[in-house]
Formats: C-alpha cells, sequence, structure tokens
C-alpha cells in the first residue's frame, strides 16, 4: 500500500550551515519557511528541492531585513510586510512560485478595490457592544466539541482543520487563546490568537459567525478582547490575513486600527478555491 501523507507537519532540518524549521502543508499546496538561521541562501536551496520533490506549487517565506536581497536573489518576491513580527523588527513575507497558474491572481484588479473602499470607511472613537442575550467569554479546552462544530457549519474548506475538535484542543494546548460569543447556551461567534511566544507576535485567525447573528458587528468585539488579552501577555505585534474579496473583515481590521502589509497571491484554499490575502498589522503598544 503506497505510504498516506499527513495533510499538514512541521519538520526541522539542520544542514552543515544551516538550521530551518519548515511546514508540509499539503493541504494548500505550499511549504512554509516558519524560521531558519545560518546561511539562507543553502536553507533556500533545500527548501525549493524539497517543494519541487513534493509538488508544492508555493514557497513562503518570512525574511529578515538582512536576508532580503537573498532571498530575492533566489527568486522570491515581496509579496508584504508583516510590522514588528520578529521581537519588533519587520518580517518580509516572500513567495516562490512553481507554476504560472499558482502565481497569477484572478481577481487582483477587483481586490484593490475593495482595499480603496476599505480605507474609505471611518474608523469608530467608540468600541462595539454587543446586545442583550449575547455573551462573550474567553474559550476553554471544554469548548472544543461545539467549536469544531460551529466551523465545520461554516467552512466547507479550510487552510487549518477547525472542524476537528482534536486539532482545536492541540491548538490551545499550544497556546491559542479562543474568544466566543454565547446566545442561549450557543456559541455563535468565534476568534482566535495563534501565539508565537518565541517572537512575540500572534495572528488573529479562525474568525467565524453563524449567519443568522453576523448583523451585530461581532468580530469587532472578539478581537478587540483578544487584543486585550494579548496586551496582557506583553504580545504587541498582532496581525491577520483576511480574504481579499472580503469587503467585511478588510473593514473590520481597518476599523480597529490595523495597516494594509500587501497581498499574499493564492495564499491558501478557502471554501472552493484559493485565494489571495490581504495582511493587516497593528502595534498594540500604541494602544
Amino acid at each position: 500500500m503506497p505510504v498516506q501523507k499527513l495533510p499538514f507537519f512541521t519538520q526541522m532540518e539542520t544542514g552543515d550551515c544551516y538550521t530551518m524549521e519548515f511546514y508540509h502543508d499539503h493541504a494548500n499546496q505550499r511549504l512554509r519557511m516558519d524560521d531558519y538561521r545560518g546561511n539562507i541562501k543553502k536553507a533556500i536551496d533545500q527548501a525549493l528541492a524539497i517543494a519541487k520533490e513534493q509538488g508544492f506549487t508555493k514557497v513562503i517565506l518570512k525574511a529578515r531585513n538582512e536576508d532580503l536581497s537573498a532571498a530575492l536573489g533566489q527568486g522570491f518576491m515581496l509579496e508584504g510586510i508583516l510590522s514588528k513580527y520578529f521581537k519588533g523588527n519587520d518580517a518580509y513575507c516572500m513567495a516562490f512560485y512553481l507554476t504560472d497558474e499558482r502565481r497569477t491572481s484572478d481577481f487582483w484588479v477587483k481586490e484593490d478595490m475593495v482595499i480603496q473602499d476599505v480605507t474609505r470607511v471611518s474608523r469608530p472613537i467608540e468600541s462595539q457592544q454587543i446586545p442583550d442575550g449575547y455573551i462573550l467569554r474567553s474559550a476553554a479546552e471544554k469548548d472544543a466539541q461545539e467549536l469544531a462544530k460551529l466551523y465545520g457549519a461554516i467552512f466547507e474548506t479550510y487552510p487549518t482543520p477547525m472542524n476537528d475538535e482534536r486539532y482545536i484542543r492541540k491548538v490551545m494546548e499550544e497556546g491559542t487563546i479562543f474568544s466566543v460569543i454565547e446566545f442561549e447556551g450557543t456559541i455563535v461567534s468565534a476568534a482566535s490568537a495563534e501565539v508565537n511566544e518565541m517572537y512575540h507576535n500572534a495572528e488573529i485567525t479562525d474568525c467565524a459567525t453563524i449567519p443568522q447573528h453576523r448583523k451585530h458587528g461581532f468580530m469587532k468585539v472578539l478581537i478587540s478582547a483578544l487584543e486585550q488579552e494579548l496586551f496582557r501577555k506583553n504580545i504587541y505585534c498582532s496581525y491577520s490575513l483576511a480574504r481579499s474579496l472580503s469587503m467585511g473583515m478588510n473593514a473590520v481590521f481597518h476599523q480597529l486600527g490595523y495597516e494594509y502589509g500587501g497581498r499574499l497571491t493564492k495564499n491558501c484554499n478557502i471554501w472552493d478555491k484559493y485565494e489571495d490575502m490581504n495582511i493587516w498589522g497593528k502595534d498594540l503598544s500604541l494602544k
């Protein structure tokens, strides 16, 4: 029987002059270089060899400033910037494409128009409130099953298996925090912050609301709650990736004071296709 590939897994590799941590993401046909040190050119050569061997169509690298020129020289292109990602220093989001189809965006001009419209939206002075009957709280491991049900009902496909309660428990154990809103004892909206303790940053992600409850603007409430928890943990770099065609989510981040940092072409598979993702970043120390 052929060996079945895991949909995703993290691997460390040490060469004669480099060490890198990379993430095999077969569900999204991409290889992520999540961390590296040593000879960046040799590390990139090895990453590209692995990507070709595994049939990936995109390689992602978060490069430090001093390695930007080396990455460009190896054929990577700059897609965006994560401000203050590396303990206060910027990360440069680089991509190497192995097929023309993966490299080519289908909606780039339309997505530019979304950003233009979003930046015209006013930023509210007062914080968003939730209506009577709804409860805002932090989630615990006992909520994993209900969270999995929520994500499974909303997303037909998603970059990570959020419809699996075992996966949700795993990321909680690894430090991801969830904020949820309940209505009549049922979770109707949720969002998470995936904390990187090594570099002191957090990704706001897994934003989902049951359709009949979307009129209340819960995402601004949930993300604000997550930001407060991150601030208490001395995490000041908060960022997120929003679907580039989603006026709603991009407007949420703009209204919460996040700054647009670029766009990642066909970055991940959501719903029925590979989607371009907009980068949004915020320095929580400026609150």
